[in-house]
């Protein structure tokens, strides 16, 4: 499942790293289309919202499908799309009783057991040996645990309707059963999903992601933007939802339902009790801890130090042209949050208590024109708003157009809207897209974003910055074997930069990349995929640096047998860090493997899977970069003596 794997900068890496997971999550649970929900299709990102609409068209039509060859007379399925959906869905029976029979809820589920292990082959400063003195005084030179890294997942569904999870993790570096973790594992997370029974549409236990409208009140989970699909932008939050990732962030604790009032009116009320790391000073909260790790002395010292309540609730209705929900969240911390006041920070929230309430919108003009957008406001009375118009002239042509404006003292701490700033906060602009089909088999794909920031920013100087951003791709599909990309994308925005006078500017901070990658089948059980890469940075016209890579991965599978595997191999060459580049390579069930490259070196990972039948599933991957610019990589407890680096990961998984 593969079916976008490009990411040109840390925060998209951050957002394809959710979405990745709960695309891996819908791949492994096929979904039957003679039975699919507008909902459910609408959670893959490269479905348009007029497919989705022939797709449900033909159904009503036809009846239910018996081939998924049939999805060729859908009107607008292309090649592309119809490879893409076959990861996702299969033609199976419409039950002549789609209730289902809760005496059978012991016999008719299905379980899974998941667990992986893994750990550097390196040794890391990190797990060096320290005598008492030494760490007595630098107690943070050295992990509390070992470098294993291990997690645990199981599931439980039963007729579509009932869901549980559980799972648990620990980082490589954190204890296990001792020390801190006296109860084993650094993270436990439970999820109990209840949905479609009478008017009970949703009710959630536990861990659970909420995402309503454009994300402008909340959004815990993924934030796509145009270089995913400008046909499907647009498509508003999918409520409630059940979390069995073991990432720790990026979720609510508690309890959540969804009441479907009757065919057009739903409302859904939520509440969150969560305990948060964050680095508290005289009682103050002066920044939050987000990557989860308990490694050393000082992430302890932040873990759980913050309580934190939110309540919250939605109406939404759902018209044949119209399309509307009012969202309310109130966020309540046990302490003051107020991190030191700098330039750039003037703005950003401080108290104990905050309130964003918004309205969000989507109304059908024709079946060519729509209109979409929310606007929101917080306690203060700060504004922000996204309005996209979209017309789509044919099922293979898109135009869009997005209009965005985020008060610079607009904020809510679980926003997550599209936009150029890592917070729905200080920026106005304004994007142009175009999604269509110049060929029978070419597909032209382009955006220009033009934005604004009103305020200073993090390493921006300087108030009243402009900036653009755009991307380019033309992609080719050959209905059975060869399929070839080319995207081309720039990046111009302010940033601090010192120049050789030692003196600090504002400079047009520019990033270009080009990527292009070819796939071909020459077999069924051979698939090849050559990428190269290239990035170039620079400030304005002074220091330009450049970054290459060129990579190989080949793939064995079939059907008939039992072990598949695939070799990947890249060789890369970057002047500096901030000309890196990111290539992807196979990985793990449930794990995103994008690797951020700077320097020159290169990388091979090997990927072996056996599959035991229907039951069980064997899965190993082992990983080695080797540097020719350095004897040391890293830094601090991450630092390794010498020029290379591996790893190895191995995954059991057992389904009944």
């Amino acid at each position: 499942m593969e079916w976008n794997e490009q990411v040109s900068s840390d925060e998209e890496m951050r957002n394809w790293t959710l979405m990745d997971e709960e695309l891996q999550e819908l791949a492994e649970h096929l979904l039957n289309l003679n039975t699919a929900t507008r909902e459910q299709l609408e959670q893959l990102p490269f479905l348009s919202d007029q497919l989705i609409e022939n797709i449900l068209y033909y159904l009503y039509k036809y009846g239910a499908m018996l081939s998924i060859n049939e999805l060729w007379g859908v009107e607008g399925m292309d090649w592309r799309t119809r490879r893409y959906l076959q990861d996702f869905v299969y033609v199976g029976e419409v039950p002549a009783d789609r209730k289902p029979d809760w005496r059978k809820i012991w016999t008719r589920n299905k379980q899974e057991l998941l667990t992986r292990v893994g750990r550097s082959l390196n040794q890391k400063a990190g797990y060096a040996g320290y005598s008492a003195e030494t760490l007595d005084k630098y107690p943070n030179r050295k992990y509390l645990g070992d470098a294993f890294y291990h997690n645990i997942r199981y599931r439980f569904s039963f007729a579509n309707r009932l869901f549980f999870s559980f799972s648990a993790e620990k980082d490589a570096g954190e204890p296990f059963f001792r020390g801190a973790n006296r109860k084993g594992y650094d993270f436990y997370a439970a999820s109990f999903l209840l949905q479609d029974i009478g008017q009970l549409k949703t009710l959630v236990l536990g861990n659970y992601r909420a995402n309503f409208g454009y994300g402008l009140v909340l959004n815990t989970g993924a934030s796509m933007g145009l270089g995913t699909s400008v046909a499907s932008f647009g498509r508003m939050g999918s409520g409630l939802t059940r979390f069995t990732s073991t990432a720790e962030t990026g979720y609510l604790r508690g309890i959540g339902g969804t009441w479907q009032w009757n065919k057009r009116w739903n409302v859904s009320a939520f509440y969150s009790f969560r305990n948060l790391d964050a680095l508290v000073d005289n009682s103050e909260i002066r920044s939050f801890k987000t990557d989860g790790m308990h490694r050393l002395q000082k992430d302890l010292e932040k873990k759980n130090t913050v309580s934190n309540h939110l309540v919250g609730s939605h109406l939404s209705y759902n018209g044949k042209y119209l399309e509307a929900g009012l969202t309310a969240v109130y966020n309540y911390y046990d302490k003051l949050l107020n991190p030191v006041e700098k330039l750039y920070n003037r703005f950003e929230p401080r108290g104990r208590q905050f309130l964003n309430v918004g309205l969000h919108y989507k109304w059908f003009l024709s079946h060519r024109w729509m209109w979409a957008g929310e606007t929101a406001i917080d306690r203060q009375g700060a504004i922000a708003t996204l309005n996209t118009i979209r017309y789509s002239p044919t099922v293979h042509t898109t135009w869009i157009l997005i209009n965005r404006y985020y008060d610079k003292r607009y904020h809510s701490l679980l926003s997550n809207a599209w936009g150029e700033n890592s917070k729905t906060s200080n920026e106005a602009g304004i994007c142009i897209g175009l999604e269509t089909k110049i060929l029978q088999s070419v597909n032209l794909s382009a955006y220009g974003d033009f934005f604004y920031f009103p305020w200073y920013r993090y390493q921006v100087d300087r108030r009243n910055t402009l900036g653009v951003s755009g991307n380019i791709q033309l992609s080719y599909s050959h209905p059975h074997s060869l399929g070839v990309l080319i995207r081309y994308g720039i990046k111009n925005k302010a940033k601090n930069h010192t120049l050789s006078d030692e003196r600090k500017y504002v400079l047009p901070y520019i990033r270009q990349r080009v990527h292009a990658q070819v796939a071909y089948m020459p077999y069924p059980f051979l698939t090849s995929k050559t990428v190269a890469e290239f990035v170039r940075t620079s400030y304005g016209s002074n220091d330009k640096e450049n970054g290459y890579a060129l990579g190989e991965t080949l793939k064995l599978a079939s059907e008939d047998f039992p072990l598949q595997g695939s070799i990947s191999g890249v060789w890369f060459r970057t002047d500096n860090y901030d000309s890196r580049v990111y290539l992807y390579e196979p990985g793990l069930l449930y794990t995103f493997s994008m690797n951020s490259l700077e320097g020159r070196g290169y990388r091979m990972a090997v990927n072996l899977r056996y599959d035991g039948g229907k039951r069980w599933m064997l899965q190993a991957k082992w990983g080695w970069t080797h540097y020719s610019d350095r004897n040391r990589i890293s830094s601090g407890t991450e630092e390794i003596a010498g020029n290379n680096k591996a790893d190895i990961q191995l995954q059991l998984r057992v389904k009944w």
